[in-house]
């Protein structure tokens, strides 16, 4: 079991929903907190909170979409708190059920630049200097369990596609650090009780600002229902330190998963299915 007290994590998207679930974990388990997001009233309200518990605490407005805040970030993190342990790429971003011929070149760049991005910005900026300093750590990167299937009620499919990529990018980080003291684990995590329904609203200016998607209010009764931050903060962090690499948070999607396993095994009976035909002319 890995050792949590007196580490420290950087945290994305940690000023509310899964990334503020995590951070209260992390806390109670000792660990000093660098929370970085783009909101900064809702980050200085988490520091606020989590500043209760007895470690240290640093909140870095940033939208990590930016590759030169994000080194800038880790940066500052490093000069405060020396070594860095954890890394949680949280932070995401949705467009909701806007078929993909809708989506426009402004919102591609928004969603793949949070994110997508902003998970390869947080590995470039720390993965390497976690490597140096030789201590057991672990990187989380948060993906959906939309990243191993497009919902047919959702049609979220903008959105499935970046945590597709966040699926692969963590199996392709996980064989890359496997000689090295640190761990990787990917979080699929299903409904969950946050603020994502409002993300449009998080859009920065440089992107067009922040606009009301459509849909929104209903994703937020539907989110509502969710399970709670803090159970899915539990969760992760008992995943951690069982190095665990696929974190899932709910058992119904199993089904959905098995479903698309299906037509996958299904394409491949075709081809027994087409070499028969074949040999048989």
């Amino acid at each position: 079991m890995m050792d949590f007290s007196g580490k420290t994590a950087f945290v994305t998207g940690a000023a509310n929903g899964i990334g503020l679930g995590i951070c209260r974990a992390l806390a109670r388990s000792g660990v000093n907190l660098v929370l970085a997001d783009i909101e900064r009233a809702q980050l200085d309200i988490a520091r606020q909170e989590l500043s209760t518990f007895n470690i240290r605490t640093r909140a870095i407005e940033l939208d990590v979409s930016d590759a030169g805040a994000f080194a800038r970030a880790a940066d500052e993190a490093e000069a405060e708190f020396g070594n860095i342990h954890f890394l949680f790429n949280n932070a995401g971003v949705t467009l909701g059920p806007t078929p993909l011929w809708e989506v426009t070149p402004e919102q591609w760049e928004w969603i793949f630049g949070v994110n997508i991005f902003g998970v390869i910005n947080g590995i470039r900026a720390l993965v390497p200097r976690m490597k140096k300093h030789g201590e057991t750590g672990h990187v989380v990167n948060t993906a959906s369990i939309g990243g191993l299937q497009v919902n047919p009620k959702l049609r979220n499919g903008s959105y499935a596609m970046t945590k597709y990529a966040i699926v692969a990018a963590s199996e392709a980080l996980a064989l890359d650090l496997q000689d090295s003291n640190l761990g990787v684990s990917v979080l699929c995590p299903a409904l969950v009780a946050t603020t994502l329904h409002a993300s449009s609203q998080r859009r920065p200016a440089r992107l067009g600002g922040p606009y009301q998607r459509p849909g929104a209010d209903l994703a937020k009764t539907w989110q509502s229902a969710g399970l709670s931050p803090d159970d899915v903060g539990n969760r992760v962090l008992d995943a951690v330190a069982r190095k665990e690499f696929f974190i899932f948070t709910h058992e119904e999607p199993r089904a959905w998963i098995e479903a698309r396993h299906a037509r996958l095994l299904a394409g491949f009976d075709s081809i027994e299915r087409h070499n028969a035909r074949e040999s048989e002319r």
